[in-house]
C-alpha cells in the first residue's frame, strides 16, 4: 500500500487529507483494525521511534502513551513495587508481563495527560498488555505485531473500531525530511542522535557520582525529550518519565509544568491519597480527576458540602501545603533532562524541590558557571551533553 486516505486532517474542515510514499513503494506500516486519523499517525509515528531508541538504549521492553505529538508518559519494562500497581490502577492484575508493566508506567505516570492516548511499543503486544489496554481509554495502538489473543482483545475495544497499526520495524526513513509550511517546504537532516551513556557527554559539577540506573534514567529523559515538542524538559525516576513539560516558550515554566507532574506522580503514593474512601463504582476517570484535584490548590472543589459525597464515603481532610511538602521532601534521586540549555540558576533551584539529584542538558548558556555553582549547592550531578534536542 503506497497511499492511505484519512478522514480529514488535523480538523474536519481540513479535506482532503492522506498520507502517502512520495518517491513510491509501500507504507511502513498496516492498518490492520479501526482507521487512523491524521493525528493518530503523528502520534504512531514519532512514539514507535521514541520506544525503539528506549529499547535500543536500555535492552528493556517499552511503552509510551501519547497525545497530541508528545509523550504523556514513557517507561520501560521493569517490575512495579505494590504501591505502583495500586497507584497506575493495575494492583488486580497480578505477574503482568514486563511489556504490560511497561505500558502501565507509561499510562500511569500522568493518567490525566494519557486518557485518550496513543499508544506505541517495542515489542510484540502480548495479552496480558492487550488486557491492560483493553480497559483504559484509548484511541489506537502501534506495535511492531501482535499476539492472536492479544489482537482479539484490542479488536473488542470501541465498539469494533479500535485503531491497531503494526509497524515495519526494520523500517529507516530516508537521511533527508520535508514538511510544508504555508505552502513553503522545509528540508532537514533527520535526527540521528544515538542518545546512550557516550550521549551525556561531560560531568561539569563537583560531585560526579552515580549510579548505572541514574544514567539510565538520564538517558531516558533525554529520548523522551526528542520526540517532545518544545521547549521541554523531563524528570525520570525508576525507569520511566514522571513528569513531562512540554512546548512551553519559557525554559523557568518547562521546569515548573514538568516538577509539577513529577510531584503530583509522588504525592500519589501518600498513605492519606491511597487511602482515600471512594465509592464503591466510580470510573476511572472519575477518581483520576477527584485525586488531581484533591492534590492540588483548588482541592475544596471536591471537599466542600455537595461535592465529596459524589466521590467519597466519607469527607477526607484537607491534604495540607505542610503534609505535602514534608511528604515530597522523601522523593530522592530524580533524574532531569533539558531540551535546551538552562538560562538561569532558577531551573536547578526548581527542581531540587522535587527531588532532583542528577542533570542533563547541553549547556552552552552565557551563565553555565551561575547554574553549576546552583548545583553544587546542592550536590548534584550535571552532564553537559553539548547538543541540544529541539524538536517541532
Amino acid at each position: 500500500m503506497n497511499e492511505l486516505e484519512l478522514k480529514y486532517g488535523c480538523n474536519p474542515n481540513q479535506k482532503p487529507s492522506r498520507v502517502y510514499m512520495e518517491k513510491g513503494g509501500e507504507l511502513p506500516f498496516e492498518v490492520l483494525n479501526g482507521k487512523p486519523g491524521y493525528i493518530n499517525l503523528l502520534d504512531a509515528f514519532n512514539g514507535w521511534q521514541l520506544v525503539k531508541e528506549l529499547k535500543s538504549s536500555t535492552g528493556l521492553p517499552s511503552a509510551t502513551s501519547f497525545k497530541h505529538v508528545s509523550p504523556a508518559g514513557a517507561a520501560v519494562g521493569l517490575p512495579l513495587s505494590e504501591v505502583e500497581a495500586k497507584i497506575y490502577w493495575v494492583d488486580d492484575l497480578k505477574d503482568l508481563s514486563p511489556l504490560a508493566c511497561a505500558y502501565a508506567r507509561a499510562r500511569g505516570a500522568d493518567r490525566m495527560s494519557s486518557y485518550g492516548d496513543f499508544i506505541s511499543l517495542s515489542d510484540v503486544c502480548d495479552a496480558d498488555t492487550a488486557n491492560l489496554i483493553k480497559r483504559e481509554v484509548s484511541d489506537g495502538i502501534i506495535a511492531p505485531g501482535y499476539d492472536e489473543d492479544a489482537l482479539n482483545i484490542l479488536k473488542e475495544k470501541k465498539k469494533g473500531n479500535y485503531c491497531i497499526l503494526k509497524i515495519d520495524p526494520d523500517y529507516v526513513p530516508e537521511e533527508k525530511e520535508t514538511k510544508q509550511v504555508f505552502g513553503v517546504t522545509f528540508e532537514q537532516g533527520r535526527n540521528n542522535a544515538v542518545i546512550d551513556e557516550k550521549f551525556l557527554g561531560e560531568i561539569v559539577t563537583k560531585n560526579k557520582e552515580l549510579s548505572d540506573e541514574a544514567k539510565r534514567d538520564l538517558m531516558i529523559s533525554l529520548i523522551v525529550l526528542k520526540y517532545t515538542q518544545s521547549n521541554s524538559v523531563a524528570y525520570a525516576k525508576g525507569g520511566q518519565a514522571i513528569g513531562i513539560g512540554a512546548g512551553q516558550q519559557s525554559r523557568i515554566h518547562c521546569t515548573r509544568l514538568a516538577g509539577q507532574k513529577a510531584d503530583n506522580w509522588f504525592l500519589r503514593q501518600c498513605p492519606k491519597v491511597l487511602e482515600l474512601p471512594f465509592l464503591d463504582g466510580i470510573r476511572r476517570a472519575e477518581r483520576d480527576n477527584a485525586i488531581d484535584v484533591y492534590i492540588g490548590s483548588e482541592y475544596e472543589d471536591v471537599l466542600r458540602d455537595g461535592a465529596w459525597e459524589k466521590i467519597f464515603k466519607t469527607k477526607p481532610s484537607v491534604f495540607t501545603a505542610e503534609e505535602k511538602r514534608e511528604w515530597l521532601d522523601k522523593n530522592t534521586g530524580v533524574a532531569l533532562g533539558s531540551d535546551a540549555f538552562f538560562p538561569f540558576g532558577d531551573n536547578v533551584e526548581r527542581a531540587k524541590k522535587s527531588g532532583v539529584q542528577y542533570i542533563a542538558q547541553p549547556g552552552g548558556s552565557i551563565r553555565d558557571d551561575n547554574v553549576i555553582e546552583t548545583a553544587d549547592k546542592y550536590g548534584m550531578v550535571m552532564y553537559f551533553t553539548g547538543l541540544r534536542l529541539f524538536h517541532h
